[in-house]
């Protein structure tokens, strides 16, 4: 099949905390290994995002001082753009701070609130600088199946009515660490989540669903190839080990 996809990157000096730029990586090869072209432009402070021009769209994360400078670029040059490219079905996918940015508001341990994009329709509190941060390796369960990363939080995330958690805990904390949610889908085609580490890379399931609904949109319907996947499977499943080992232990 020959296809091209486009994605933008947003912020990438400033919002690539954990290795989240492995997100980009992992996706690039995975369509080069079915020969699809994948361009990618990097849109940092100040730049413009065209909402026509892109079919996939990926944020990463960042400590509070970084968001606040994001936050205000965001509201400035690039929200309009992402409600509409979101409402015309690029997928969109936010990790940890790009997630907390994206959704109604983000409070901050210290400092005044920030104002959010609105994409999701959720709200992230911060309880204080005494509050437990949530700090692991995390696995959920995705579609019949698992997803792994490692979270390192401080807010609490909670989700509104329109909107649906992308996953359910089963070892780790999650958005809020009292519900058993983790994440967010809102519509069919924007998520975010506090998985880091990266998270495509060890969850090629979800990588894979990702290009396929940008292919989808642009194409129609499509099936993508199969790849060997022993390696990021191997690393799945370590992670997993991981995860629910230390869970394990915690209950005891």
């Amino acid at each position: 099949m020959e296809a091209a996809l486009r994605l933008a990157h947003l912020y990438p000096k400033l919002m690539n905390l954990y290795g989240d730029r492995g997100n980009i990586l992992c996706l690039r090869r995975r369509c080069q290994q079915r020969d699809i072209a994948l361009a990618v432009d990097e849109l940092e402070l100040g730049e413009a995002l065209d909402p026509a021009a892109y079919d996939l769209i990926f944020i990463g994360g960042a400590q509070d001082r970084e968001q606040r400078r994001v936050a205000a670029d965001l509201l400035g040059t690039k929200a309009e753009a992402l409600h509409r490219a979101v409402e015309q079905g690029v997928v969109l996918l936010a990790v940890c701070g790009g997630y907390q940015l994206l959704g109604r508001h983000y409070r901050p341990a210290a400092g005044e609130e920030l104002a959010g994009v609105g994409i999701f329709d959720a709200w992230t509190v911060h309880p204080g600088p005494t509050a437990r941060r949530f700090i692991g390796n995390v696995v959920v369960r995705w579609q019949g199946a698992t997803l792994v990363g490692f979270e390192n939080h401080g807010g609490r995330t909670y989700l509104g009515p329109s909107a649906r958690p992308l996953a359910t805990v089963i070892a780790g904390f999650g958005n809020n660490g009292r519900d058993g949610s983790e994440g967010v889908v809102q519509g069919e085609n924007a998520f975010g989540t506090y998985l880091h580490g990266s998270l495509l890379p060890k969850n090629p399931r979800f990588a894979d669903h990702l290009i396929a609904q940008a292919l989808r949109r642009r194409y129609g319907e499509v099936e993508l190839s199969p790849l060997d996947d022993a390696l990021e499977e191997r690393a799945h499943a370590e992670a997993v080990r991981l995860a629910t080992k230390k869970s394990i232990f915690l209950r005891r």
